[in-house]
């Protein structure tokens, strides 16, 4: 069962990719549009999601720059996609320090997509699909060591929930 379950995670992220900044939506989405576009890109992880009232929230926290004529654009997606992952290994204030420091060494585009691409490279390796994870990009900073963390963190909650997901909805008994 369990080379079964590692076998169906690694199908399903093998295909699991993230827009690319330049790929996001750059003519803006009302918050409705936002959500729905941002959770359609997490739906392969299963249990990644995020709401309407959240977005508002992290707003008002000022984790995410208005929105413009409630519209969001590329740079406020970016910052959307990255948070409903983070916000579940760090919390706010820590993703805030996080997002501060990314702001002073690379380009809202360079980080996002640093996060992207670090992503689904812990994922792969996670899952198998790897022998190593690749270095990303050209430089090495804190910045991206403590990115690397974060999403490793995060790919161990994925990979976690998923299981007891899968475990829950098995009829199967436990080995043991």
């Amino acid at each position: 069962m369990e080379q079964m379950m590692q076998r169906s995670m690694a199908e399903t992220m093998q295909a699991f990719s993230l827009p690319r900044y330049e790929q996001l939506p750059d003519m803006g989405l009302y918050l409705e549009q936002t959500v729905k576009y941002v959770n359609q890109h997490f739906a392969p992880l299963g249990c990644v999601e995020i709401t309407g009232s959240m977005v508002r929230n992290y707003v008002k926290m000022g984790l995410i720059e208005n929105p413009v004529k409630k519209q969001y654009y590329a740079r406020h997606i970016a910052y959307i996609t990255a948070l409903t992952l983070l916000k579940q290994v760090i919390p706010l204030e820590h993703i805030s320090i996080l997002f501060d420091r990314q702001k002073r060494v690379y380009t809202a585009q360079t980080a996002y997509d640093y996060f992207c691409m670090e992503l689904e490279n812990v994922l792969q390796y996670r899952l198998g699909l790897k022998d190593a994870m690749e270095e990303i990009g050209s430089t090495s900073t804190i910045e991206k060591e403590m990115l690397r963390s974060a999403v490793t963190a995060v790919s161990h909650i994925i990979f976690l929930n998923t299981c007891l997901e899968k475990l829950g909805s098995s009829d199967m008994p436990a080995e043991g």
